[in-house]
């Protein structure tokens, strides 16, 4: 489906007079989503200031053991990043998910090319919670990555073994309890040495991506790495 004309932000709605490419939102829209300085930990991806990462001790992350290599968030958890990723949870969410997308590869692009990554898949949703939401926005998210890192995506490389509790109505520890063994490789996969980009809409504890990570390492994947849109901290987070 072609962009429509004149096209309209995403977000807003605001007309994107001159539009000539990029993702579908506005530039006040743009600049809300994404501040034009962010700093967030390598390892998990949280937002720490600058000099607290010089000296090479994220608060968030410490005394955590981590199955995947590396986060590359967009934003934090936080304003109007909060509302579009509540927004993607929704039914009808595919234009602005897809304008998402476009927004990380376009801010983020570079440094997710950096690492390397072979093949892209998303965090699967269990199929009924998928009914209910009438899609999964990491699907079209990976999508989008995926495209622009000219490697495969392969929506159903993981599935979900149990229909888990909402993580954002449980504690860290309970959060990393009630992921335990909710992945599996589904069949016909080999990916034995592969480089993977694992890719979500928001991240909080990380017990959700650790836990796929796990499922994937098992499997032989030789890297794994968590591409998501809004990194979630204390009480603002889902």
């Amino acid at each position: 489906m072609g962009v429509l004309y004149p096209p309209r932000c995403a977000h807003c709605d605001a007309d994107l007079e001159g539009f000539t490419g990029g993702p579908l939102l506005c530039g006040a829209c743009q600049r809300a989503l994404v501040a034009e300085v962010w700093s967030g930990c390598s390892r998990c991806g949280a937002p720490i200031p600058e000099e607290i990462l010089a000296q090479g001790n994220c608060p968030l992350c410490r005394g955590f053991s981590f199955r995947f290599e590396t986060v590359v968030a967009l934003g934090t958890y936080a304003n109007q990043l909060r509302e579009v990723i509540l927004a993607l949870k929704r039914g009808g969410a595919e234009p602005i998910a897809k304008a998402m997308g476009g927004l990380y590869c376009e801010r983020r692009g570079d440094q997710v090319r950096a690492l390397c990554p072979n093949l892209v898949t998303p965090i699967p949703m269990h199929w009924r919670r998928r009914l209910v939401r009438e899609g999964n926005s990491p699907d079209i998210l990976a999508a989008q990555v995926a495209g622009f890192l000219h490697v495969p995506c392969r929506t159903h490389l993981l599935r979900m073994t149990r229909n888990t509790k909402p993580q954002k109505d449980l504690k860290p520890k309970e959060r990393f309890r009630n992921m335990a063994g909710a992945f599996a490789l589904a069949t016909g996969y080999d990916i034995r040495g592969a480089r993977i980009l694992l890719v979500d809409d928001v991240m909080t504890t990380g017990a959700t991506c650790d836990e796929a990570a796990t499922t994937l390492k098992r499997a032989g994947a030789a890297a794994v790495f968590v591409a998501v849109l809004a990194r979630g901290v204390g009480a603002s987070s889902a």
